[in-house]
């Protein structure tokens, strides 16, 4: 007889902010965020100590890639825009992004859990599942494990959920954050599951969680409380179906330990928007980098393109893309920024530019016959 199935979430807790906080202890308990420029780096005073930017110091068309749980507590999250963070929390730390600091503490997170449980899913520069269903210890010991390596090997924390499977290991490990760990069973699902929010399932997005709170479904377990049929009816079949399947907490996909990237991206915000004409020289030779960029790492990761395609936000925040599907593979840059040069005579530019991207997809190894299956991977500037 087959062992019960028992999937864990491993989540680091504030991750982007946490690493910074091993570098700069002074600031832990104060609101911090990251998302600042090179030029708010802290400057190293004549007595030795760092001054550091504040959010009031930003000018900008950038957003945050995290907070620290004081300036959560503000208002502030990631992903806000940083000008509008700047009023909410206007005295809170600034720093510049350091991804290089970030890889090198999930490095260390990540191996620290494969050290205990080698079938593992890499979903994320901060989040694994892992597959513990042929570990011998109970699930309480196994996370008390899994912390207590991660602490070592990192001096940060997770929060880990264990569940049957992906989804609900995921909505567990969110539960007790921070530095929390939930374990549930199918029979949990009705007191720990349904009453959380449904936008939690990862899936529902903004747009789908507006149109269920219209419909006066706000609750998971409101959701599980409707007809298959009748979510197929106001979703299309294959969402309401799946709809249907998560919020009684149904998900047999495995614990993928390989994959291969869908696409690859690359995408920037100008400081200022951008017009179409006043602007063209400019936007050419942003446009022409993006190309590069975007060809340099399908080589860089042996991969050939099928399919270019480029994305637009204009002045309104409104978001245009257009692809084409090449002749044969590529990953030559020219052909990279004919194709996405063409994608552009496909759109009126009726208003200002604030984000240019450029996307390859439909990969693929050079020999290979299909495209890569779909799993997401994307590189943004």
């Amino acid at each position: 007889m087959s062992p019960a199935r028992r999937i864990a979430h491993i989540d680091m807790d504030a991750f982007f902010a946490s690493c910074e906080l091993s570098r700069y202890p002074q600031l832990r308990g104060l609101p911090m965020v990251v998302g600042g420029r090179q030029t708010h780096a802290p400057k190293a005073l004549e007595d030795g100590t760092l001054e550091f930017a504040r959010l009031k110091d930003y000018v900008g068309r950038g957003v945050l890639t995290t907070a620290t749980y004081e300036a959560r507590a503000l208002g502030v999250h990631s992903g806000m825009p940083t000008m509008r963070a700047a009023r909410l929390a206007p005295e809170a730390i600034l720093l510049p992004v350091n991804f290089e600091l970030y890889r090198q503490y999930s490095r260390r997170f990540k191996d620290a859990i494969r050290a205990i449980s080698p079938i593992i899913q890499d979903v994320g520069i901060d989040e694994i599942y892992t597959d513990i269903s042929l570990l011998e210890a109970t699930s309480e010991d196994i996370v008390a494990m899994f912390k207590r390596s991660v602490f070592e090997a990192t001096q940060l924390t997770c929060s880990v959920g264990i569940a049957p499977n992906k989804l609900l290991a995921k909505l567990c490990s969110d539960i007790q954050k921070p530095d929390g760990f939930t374990i549930v069973t199918m029979e949990d699902i009705p007191d720990r599951i349904w009453p959380m929010p449904v936008s939690k399932i990862n899936g529902i997005g903004p747009k789908s969680a507006k149109k269920l709170d219209a419909l006066a479904i706000r609750t998971i377990g409101e959701l599980a409380a409707c007809r298959e049929d009748w979510l197929v009816e106001n979703f299309g079949r294959s969402y309401g179906a799946w709809l249907y399947r998560v919020s009684h907490g149904i998900d047999d996909r495995p614990v993928v330990t390989e994959s291969e990237p869908v696409s690859m991206s690359r995408e920037t915000t100008f400081e200022r928007d951008l017009d179409a004409v006043r602007d063209r020289n400019e936007l050419g030779a942003i446009f022409t980098r993006l190309c590069e960029q975007v060809a340099a790492d399908l080589d860089r990761k042996g991969y050939l393109c099928r399919k270019v395609g480029i994305k637009l936000r204009f002045k309104d925040f409104s978001t245009v893309t257009r692809d084409a599907t090449l002749t044969a593979a590529t990953a030559d840059a020219r052909e990279i920024r004919k194709a996405a040069g063409n994608c552009l005579k496909r759109i009126v530019f009726d208003q200002s530019i604030r984000l240019l991207g450029v996307k390859a997809s439909g990969l693929l190894k050079p020999g290979a016959a299909e495209p890569a299956q779909p799993v997401q991977f994307q590189l943004d500037i």
